[in-house]
């Protein structure tokens, strides 16, 4: 299934390719690198990478912004919010909080895969309050409590 959302390039994303699917099974888009130069991120560092782009989802969807596995196996790059959540009604430009959980400083370039993104349908709550809840076999058990 495809969703049309539209998109709008930003002056410095000019000469990037748009977020694309990689393979014909691929869940998440890879999303670019829009800086103008080299960005080093010391370990430890939180660094917002601009993408170049901004969006406008359809009602109901929200586009989720996750690391990429090879960037995050071979040098530690992750996003702390992980999955950061694009709203259907933000306009501004998408934007990568990327960390270096790494050893060693990382630079990003232009161009560079720096995260993907998934499109995903949202399910809103209805909430509704109760004196009681059903009892089940874990209860109030919390985190760790089922030995796994």
């Amino acid at each position: 299934m495809t969703v049309p959302v539209k998109i709008r390039r930003l002056a410095h994303g000019v000469g990037l390719d748009l977020p694309a699917y990689t393979t014909s099974g691929a869940a998440g888009m890879d999303l670019l690198a829009a800086v103008e130069c080299p960005v080093s991120i010391a370990p430890g560092q939180r660094v917002l990478i601009p993408t170049g782009f901004s969006i406008a989802l359809p009602p109901g969807y929200e586009m989720q912004v996750r690391p990429r596995s090879g960037l995050a196996l071979k040098h530690g790059i992750v996003v702390p919010n992980s999955p950061g959540t694009i709203d259907e009604d933000y306009r501004g430009e998408v934007g990568v909080i990327v960390l270096n959980a790494g050893d060693e400083i990382f630079t990003v370039t232009r161009g560079m895969r720096i995260a993907q993104a998934v499109l995903a349908p949202v399910v809103r709550a209805a909430w509704h309050e109760v004196e009681d809840l059903d009892e089940t076999e874990r209860g109030t058990g919390g985190f760790g409590s089922t030995g796994h």
